[in-house]
């Protein structure tokens, strides 16, 4: 019938089912994805042609011959647990058994085996909400893929996090890695992690340093030191030092304009950040330790 909104919906009028409760029956609903086809199960199929499901599924083996694999077969074990909606379809003699489902094909032939007019009438419904699920499919193909595409991504980006806050976990500090817009709260554990790991010293050589650095700073254990290294030491963030020392002292702050990549030195460890502190996770970055020097030789150069 027609929806509000113009567009077809293959309904069919409420039917009883095996205990004689009534149903509205919405058919796109009842057409699941398995093995890459379009099917419905058998349960769902007795209650659209309101019979019992082992009524439908004994006129199908009486029949046998005009269901062929392609139009019908039956679900595995693991089939069903994966799929959610696969729920039991009762018993036989207190065995439960793995359900039947009918593709396109397999669903047409029923109504030549059920031999109803109620089977016609129905059959023609499904026939048309298969058409409407299969066009709905093909036009939205890309759409799907995109989305197929953005969940690997996402998959990929979330194994890379997980390897590297696993790392954390060991007490092993990360060599490199990538964090892409959005992650904030990811980064921020990143950097904090390795502010706690600092036994003697921390070296931050950043030219857009504000109070939301401090705080991860104060993060810190107990005795280590802090040198900011800024090229432009405004006012503000010296009250803001001033006000971080008088809670976690050892915040010194040094004037220097000749940096213009970013770096944080962990005792002897020398991390190259792609972002400023203050940003991290706010746009794609990436950071790397640096193995070609100490935290020491570094300094020297400055």
């Amino acid at each position: 019938m027609e929806s509000k909104e113009g567009k077809v919906r293959h309904e069919i009028e409420p039917v009883a089912n095996c205990d004689q409760s009534i149903i509205p029956i919405r058919i796109e609903s009842l057409i699941y994805i398995i093995r890459d086809q379009q099917v419905m199960l058998d349960s769902d199929l007795a209650r659209l042609y309101g019979v019992e499901t082992k009524v439908l599924n004994q006129a199908v083996k009486r029949n046998i011959q005009r269901f062929p694999e392609d139009f019908m077969f039956q679900l595995t074990k693991e089939e069903c647990l994966r799929s959610q909606f696969v729920t039991s379809n009762g018993s036989r003699g207190g065995t439960r058994y793995m359900p039947y489902v009918f593709t396109e094909n397999g669903v047409a032939m029923l109504s030549s085996v059920l031999r109803s007019d109620k089977a016609v009438e129905v059959n023609i419904n499904i026939m048309r909400a298969f058409s409407a699920m299969r066009n709905f499919l093909m036009n939205n193909a890309a759409i799907f893929q995109r989305m197929d595409q953005l969940e690997m991504k996402q998959l990929k980006t979330d194994e890379k996090v997980d390897a590297i806050l696993d790392k954390l976990g060991d007490n092993e500090k990360p060599k490199e890695g990538v964090f892409f817009n959005g992650q904030i709260f990811d980064a921020y554990a990143l950097v904090a992690d390795l502010i706690r790991q600092a036994k003697t010293r921390i070296v931050v050589i950043d030219n857009y340093i504000d109070d939301s650095v401090l705080v991860q700073l104060s993060k810190r254990n107990p005795g280590v030191t802090v040198d900011i290294y800024d090229g432009q030491i405004s006012k503000q963030l010296r009250q803001d030092v001033e006000k971080h020392n008088e809670q976690y002292p050892g915040v010194t702050l040094h004037k220097y304009t000749k940096a213009h990549d970013r770096f944080l030195i962990i005792d002897e460890d020398v991390y190259h950040i792609g972002a400023s502190l203050k940003d991290l996770g706010k746009k794609l970055f990436a950071f790397s330790k640096m193995e070609v020097m100490t935290g020491s030789e570094l300094l020297t150069g400055l």
